[in-house]
C-alpha cells in the first residue's frame, strides 16, 4: 500500500520504494540529473535522502520512514526523464528496509494527499 508524506514523497511498505509524487514532478519539471544515496546507508524519517535537479529548479527528497536504504534505482541516474514519465511507479528512487513501521501510519492515504494539495 502506498501513502504520501506532506513533503510530497510516496513510500510503498509493500516493496519499500520511495519516491516523489505526480504533483512534485510536475513542478520540479524535466528532471535532468539526480544524486541517490549509497545503499547501506541509515536514514530517519525526514532526512534528505535524494537530491533532484530540473531544468527550473533543484529539489531533496526526503525519507517518508526511517531505516536502511537496501537498494537504489540506478536506471534513474542514467535516464532521469522516467521519474517525470512514471514518478510512483517505474521512475521510483529508493527502496527503504523500514525500521520503525508506525511510521508508516503516520504517512496520509492517496485521497487525504490530493485532497491536501
Amino acid at each position: 500500500m502506498k501513502r504520501f508524506a506532506k513533503t510530497h514523497e510516496w513510500y510503498d511498505n509493500e516493496t519499500g520504494y520511495v519516491g516523489v509524487s505526480q504533483y512534485a514532478q510536475e513542478q520540479l519539471g524535466d528532471i535532468v540529473y539526480v544524486d541517490l544515496p549509497a545503499v547501506g546507508k541509515e536514514v530517519k524519517k525526514g532526512d534528505v535522502i535524494v537530491s533532484l535537479e530540473s531544468v527550473k529548479a533543484a529539489g531533496d527528497v526526503y525519507a517518508p520512514v526511517s531505516g536502511k536504504i537496501v537498494a537504489v534505482n540506478d536506471k534513474v541516474n542514467t535516464n532521469p526523464e522516467i521519474i517525470n514519465q512514471d514518478p510512483e511507479g517505474e521512475g521510483w528512487l529508493v527502496k527503504i528496509e523500514a525500521s520503525n513501521p508506525a511510521e508508516f501510519d503516520e504517512l496520509m492515504s492517496e485521497e487525504e494527499y490530493r485532497k491536501s494539495l
